[in-house]
């Protein structure tokens, strides 16, 4: 496992990976009824088996996925890295819900681009209500404090680290979603 955290770390795109999740997933024993405190967090994707390129990996862009299991919320989130990252990003907000031991139902409710910051408080925002016409869902195949391994209901593989320096608090609150 520590071997899969340092290659998702330092050379996300290095070809030994696929093999190292597989035999992380084989290894991982997961329980989201009791491991709900592990879900929740900021993660930031460092592998995907897709190939559409917003679910991919990229030294300069930050692809979060801020999960908030306890208060039935989640948000997607793709902004530049760096400084610029906090003047735009596209945005998904969704609604969370723990089915079973290692599956979580997401219901999207809506997505669209947020900008900087307004003096008063608030941001610039334009977000558009999703109609999600179809069950989506990831299937948590591993986990701990810092990796977490999924798959989604498309079959694309998904594998990411927490960012243990951001707070859900810092992308979520209440009146968000």
């Amino acid at each position: 496992m520590d071997q899969l955290i340092q290659l998702l770390r330092d050379h996300p795109n290095d070809p030994s990976i696929p093999d190292l999740i597989k035999g992380a997933e084989a290894a991982a024993d997961v329980n989201l009824l009791q491991q709900s405190k592990q879900l929740s967090g900021v993660w930031e994707l460092r592998w995907s088996s897709a190939s559409q390129p917003w679910l991919k990996q990229a030294p300069w862009l930050d692809n979060l996925q801020i999960l908030d299991p306890d208060h039935s919320r989640g948000l997607n989130l793709l902004r530049l890295n760096g400084p610029l990252g906090r003047f735009a990003a596209i945005t998904v907000e969704a609604e969370l819900s723990i089915k079973t031991a290692t599956r979580v139902s997401v219901r999207f409710r809506k997505g669209g681009w947020v900008g900087p910051e307004v003096p008063g408080g608030g941001r610039l925002a334009w977000m558009k209500t999703v109609n999600q016409s179809f069950p989506a869902w990831l299937e948590i195949t591993a986990l701990d404090d810092i990796l977490r391994i999924c798959r989604g209901n498309a079959g694309t593989t998904f594998a990411l680290l927490r960012r243990q320096e951001m707070s859900i608090d810092s992308f979520l609150r209440p009146e968000d979603i």
